[in-house]
């Protein structure tokens, strides 16, 4: 497996991977987020990072995040400026429950900390135990809660 930069030849299947995980335990996306114009867009930025298999299958993909109702929140670290909101991370259900949702953490923060950020901020939902239990693996605090977009979400962040 490898992270990488995702190509404009990726966005479709990232497209994919955001639809299949409608539905499923914890998952608060619909059929209009994370649409394929939000997916475009952070391509268009460089903010789209998949991991893929050898053969080049993508089994999951993160994003760096432009959002400044997050962004001007008032439950983050000053101290962790400048910083980044990490979001939209998936893995294809086949290759769930095998560390891919960490490496791609780990990949998007190592980019992070290239792009000289000293933090790392994710919204999650209460109810996403999976990737509760992963950003706990990777010592993520909870520092806050918000209501943003009809939902309640935890606030994590990260010195990077």
């Amino acid at each position: 497996m490898i992270f990488v930069k995702a190509t404009e030849e990726d966005v479709e299947a990232v497209s994919q991977l955001y639809r299949q995980a409608i539905g499923t335990e914890g998952c608060t996306w619909s059929e209009d987020y994370p649409n394929s114009e939000i997916t475009h867009g952070d391509y268009q930025r460089g903010d789209l990072f998949c991991m893929k298999m050898q053969d080049g299958e993508i089994i999951g993909a993160i994003s760096v995040d432009d959002d400044q109702l997050v962004e001007v929140m008032d439950c983050w670290s000053k101290e962790l400026e400048p910083v980044a909101e990490l979001s939209r991370l998936v893995v294809k259900e086949a290759y769930q429950n095998q560390g891919i949702a960490r490496e791609l953490l780990q990949g998007a923060m190592e980019e992070l900390r290239n792009r000289g950020c000293k933090g790392v901020h994710f919204l999650v939902s209460p109810g996403n135990e999976k990737a509760l239990r992963s950003y706990a693996k990777l010592h993520f605090v909870h520092c806050g809660d918000c209501n943003l977009y009809d939902h309640h979400w935890f606030c994590y962040e990260k010195p990077l």
